[in-house]
């Protein structure tokens, strides 16, 4: 791949040079210019390739593509031609295709203005790295990336290349996220001190002996896998039906487990608003079936945020786990399954005991949520009533997630979780995974943004070094 690496090389000096020259000749808004990207489409629509095209990320694509805002350019996937990826390929049998992202760019760098990620989490960030680094514009799946370090990689190369960027969170563009805003703005969310934030819903992967000692065994690779390019930086492992197809999310080597999953679509806007940043300290309070290769059947995990500002302190507690239900407050209500909550890529949200969402606890007032962009509600039903009155009108969204990224792209909007919003959520999500991998308390410095207690756990922020051939992604 030297040639290959040569070639980029050199298409991301020609993109820093492009960028530069537009900058000095295409008037933007000057709020719009001091955040996103100066690379605005010529066309009406941004021309999108997109890396990850079956399960998840075809409905990525399916969505983008429903705004009528972008041109299906490129298609790549590592199992091309497979069973999940044919209903894109038949969509848009005139895209040309590729299993490799690194030889897309190298052959149509300039047909390319945005990319879209929707691929395991560990290989977002190559992906990611590497579109930037040539001046693409990025939207990539929930959490951002696998490891702490490469997501602040992420969130210094969006600031560098100067890119639009937007993470997956979809709910950062419904009614919660506008709710949220409006209510904490009018007084009405403030003084929060805990929330409580569970997924309790029937599992989407493995049912695996706790007492694993070892690694799936080899299997036969399919005939249209790309076995090593999925692999991408990740050290090698052999090839097994348990790491593809969603199966990746629950290994520790290669996904964020539940936390990772949903925990986006369920704490952003309290992230957010209530400026957490991240946690100084990380507990783990239950790991049922425990492993060190696979996320546990069960976790309780509790993050404690300082005070910031006038605001005080906040404890988050975790909850995963069919059985392991949180206790709810008094006039709780209702715990059927929102109907706003999106089903999977691969099935409907099945009903659970306690369906998933938050409990939000002030020192006046208790709210409850369910997930994504479902909205918040005051309890008991009595308080809730008492408070009509007072509370503020809340603005409709102007665009979905998919057409604020295009817009962005376009320069006429801004993206409501660009890295830089999504980058912080999605390292609280690394060090719980890294809690729950090491089942520990880890004590982390929020300044040095290192660990103290834990030699290892420190040396893992960063993960193991990348196989040979991709050390390049982390100079991007």
């Amino acid at each position: 791949m030297n040639e290959s690496i040569s070639r980029r090389r050199f298409l991301q000096r020609a993109s820093a040079l492009t960028a530069a020259t537009t900058a000095s000749t295409l008037w933007l808004p000057r709020a719009f210019a001091s955040q996103q990207s100066s690379k605005i489409a010529a066309s009406e629509k941004v021309n999108l390739a997109c890396c990850g095209i079956g399960n998840r990320g075809a409905e990525i694509i399916e969505a983008l593509y429903a705004t009528g805002l972008c041109n299906i350019v490129a298609l790549c996937d590592v199992d091309m031609g497979a069973p999940h990826t044919q209903k894109i390929i038949d969509k848009f049998p005139n895209a040309p295709r590729f299993q490799d992202f690194r030889k897309m760019f190298d052959k149509m760098p300039n047909q390319i203005e945005a990319i879209t990620v929707g691929v395991p989490d560990f290989s977002h960030f190559p992906i990611t790295m590497l579109a930037m680094s040539l001046g693409k514009h990025v939207y990539v799946e929930k959490p951002m990336a696998r490891t702490f370090n490469e997501v602040e990689l992420m969130i210094k190369g969006a600031e560098r290349h100067q890119v639009v960027t937007q993470m997956g969170n979809q709910g950062h563009s419904e009614a919660n996220y506008f709710q949220f805003k409006a209510w904490k703005d009018a007084g009405i969310i403030k003084d929060v001190t805990a929330i409580t934030a569970h997924m309790n819903n029937p599992r989407r992967w493995h049912e695996w002996d706790p007492k694993m000692k070892q690694l799936p065994p080899a299997q036969a690779i399919p005939a249209s896998l790309e076995w090593d390019t999925w692999l991408s930086q990740a050290q090698n492992h052999n090839y097994n039906k348990d790491y593809i197809n969603g199966q990746w999310r629950c290994w520790y080597d290669f996904g964020m487990g539940a936390l990772g999953d949903w925990g986006a679509h369920i704490l952003d806007t309290a992230h957010e608003f209530l400026d957490l940043g991240l946690p100084y300290e990380i507990d783990m309070i239950k790991s049922e079936g425990y492993n060190p290769f696979f996320f546990p059947m069960s976790s309780t995990i509790n993050f404690k945020f300082p005070k910031r500002g006038e605001m005080p302190p906040v404890d988050i507690t975790w909850y995963d786990g069919v059985n392991n239900i949180p206790q709810v407050p008094k006039g709780y209500g209702t715990m059927e399954l929102d109907p706003n909550i999106p089903p999977a890529s691969n099935g409907a949200i099945q009903p659970a005991k306690l369906n998933p969402g938050k409990i939000i606890y002030s020192k006046e007032l208790t709210f409850k949520g369910a997930s994504h962009g479902s909205t918040l509600s005051i309890i008991p039903a009595e308080k809730a009533k008492a408070m009509a009155s007072q509370l503020p009108e809340v603005p409709k969204s102007p665009s979905n997630h998919y057409a604020n990224f295009l817009l962005a792209c376009k320069g006429k909007e801004k993206t409501r979780s660009p890295f830089s919003i999504g980058g912080p959520l999605s390292q609280v999500f690394c060090l719980g995974v890294l809690a729950q991998q090491l089942n520990t308390k880890l004590i982390f410095d929020r300044n040095k943004k290192v660990i103290t207690n834990n030699k290892k756990a420190n040396q893992m922020l960063v993960g193991t070094p990348p196989r040979k051939g991709w050390e390049e992604f982390y100079k991007m």
